[in-house]
């Protein structure tokens, strides 16, 4: 996925650090399959909801990682290692991810995991996988804890799990970015908030609220909505009688887009302003003429204007896949590039083959993962975190999602 050759090698130790260059792919058509001719064939697998109202954002994780896969073994990029993949869904369930993640723990095959999408899904799938030394990369989950802690607002950051990665920054930055582009570029002073209960919105609201607050603006209420609801009038009426002039969000678009086109229809023409799980067209197919005017904050910057992005886009498009990559099409693909980098340091360290039991050894690898992938450059902070920390807000004009700023938090 990038204009850059697939992979260059600049160093590589046991214990080093590996500095490398993984664009989307040298190969013409990596999307189309192939794969090496390795004696060891080993599974990445992934997590995420492939069915339901959020299988817009799963199926575009599963694409772009068996793009990923698919890269890797026409390029052969580990010699005598081919990689394959299995895709299970969690139907945006904790706990159907908690049994995948069971599932997942029990083929030995298994090498590490990329996902899952929801935060909460996430909170139930952690212990099982860092039990096993299974590595976790999730391209999509924003909740701080999951890597720092329950208390890491207070400043006490303690990682739960060595086993867990992402590649997409939290909302301790998320949030606070959206506070920052609502209260000092729309100069909005009243906020409603909304959250849907769950981890991922719980969290993002407590962080927009913190920031917006501390920079003098007011929340005029606050309300809770259950997913799934279809009915959300006496969530728009109190809305209406707080005298917000907008309503930030915290949850994903299924309950966002209800939400904006029932409070427009109810006569209150404000934005709703939300985070990356409001980003997805499906928001504004589900919203209509109501999402004008909307915005959403997400992860890193938009991949299309990415020249480290280009050839992924390219070759996602090559490769026929049906659904769109989405929002997290660019983060799926360096997760699983940063465990095939994992695998490629262990087999280097252990005399070009794998151990005979090699989840610990690259779970190990993971944190000195280093290298230029589709979203810019793929590293590890000491929690596991991305040390990519870029954002973008998005505003819907005319029917789309146009890009409206990309920077990162400045608190």
């Amino acid at each position: 996925m990038r204009n850059r050759s697939l992979l260059v090698l600049t160093a590589i130790a046991a214990t080093g650090t590996l500095t490398l260059t993984a664009c989307g792919s040298r190969a013409s058509n990596s999307g189309s399959g192939g794969s090496s001719s390795g004696s060891t064939t080993v599974t990445i697998g992934v997590d995420a909801p492939l069915t339901g109202s959020l299988s817009a954002l799963g199926i575009g994780i599963q694409n772009s990682v068996d793009l990923a896969i698919k890269t890797a073994n026409k390029n052969n990029e580990v010699p005598g290692v081919t990689f394959k993949i299995e895709a299970l869904d969690d139907k945006a369930a904790p706990q159907q991810g908690s049994l995948n993640a069971t599932q997942l723990v029990g083929d030995s095959s298994v090498i590490g995991v990329v996902g899952p999408l929801n935060s909460g899904v996430a909170l139930t799938m952690q212990k099982t996988f860092n039990n096993a030394n299974l590595v976790e990369v999730s391209p999509a989950n924003t909740n701080p804890a999951l890597t720092q802690g329950p208390n890491w607002q207070t400043g006490t950051k303690a990682r739960p799990f060595a086993s867990y990665f992402r590649t997409a920054t939290t909302d301790a930055i998320q949030g606070p970015f959206a506070a920052q582009f609502a209260f000092s570029t729309l100069g909005k002073k009243k906020v409603f908030l909304v959250d849907n209960k769950d981890a991922y919105g719980v969290g993002l609201v407590g962080t927009f609220k913190d920031e917006f607050t501390k920079l003098g603006g007011t929340v005029a209420g606050q309300d809770h909505v259950t997913s799934g609801a279809s009915d959300f009038s006496s969530t728009v009426n109190a809305i209406k009688s707080s005298g917000a002039d907008f309503v930030y969000f915290g949850g994903e678009y299924p309950d966002a887009a209800p939400l904006t086109k029932q409070l427009k229809a109810g006569g209150a023409n404000i934005p709703v302003i939300g985070g990356d799980g409001n980003y997805d067209p499906t928001y504004i197919k589900l919203a209509g003429t109501a999402a004008n005017g909307d915005f959403a904050t997400s992860v890193g910057a938009p991949v299309e204007s990415l020249p480290s992005a280009q050839t992924f886009v390219t070759n996602y498009k090559a490769g026929g896949y049906s659904q769109a990559y989405g929002a997290y099409g660019g983060y799926s693909y360096d997760s699983a590039w940063a465990i095939i980098e994992a695998v490629k340091a262990v087999v280097s360290a252990n005399n070009g083959k794998l151990p005979s039991n090699p989840r610990q050894a690259v779970e190990k690898a993971m944190s000195n993962v280093n290298f230029s992938g589709v979203t810019g450059t793929v590293s590890f902070d000491q929690y596991g975190d991305a040390t990519n920390k870029q954002l973008t807000v998005y505003g819907v004009k005319n029917g789309v999602w146009t890009t409206i700023k990309t920077g990162t938090f400045s608190g």
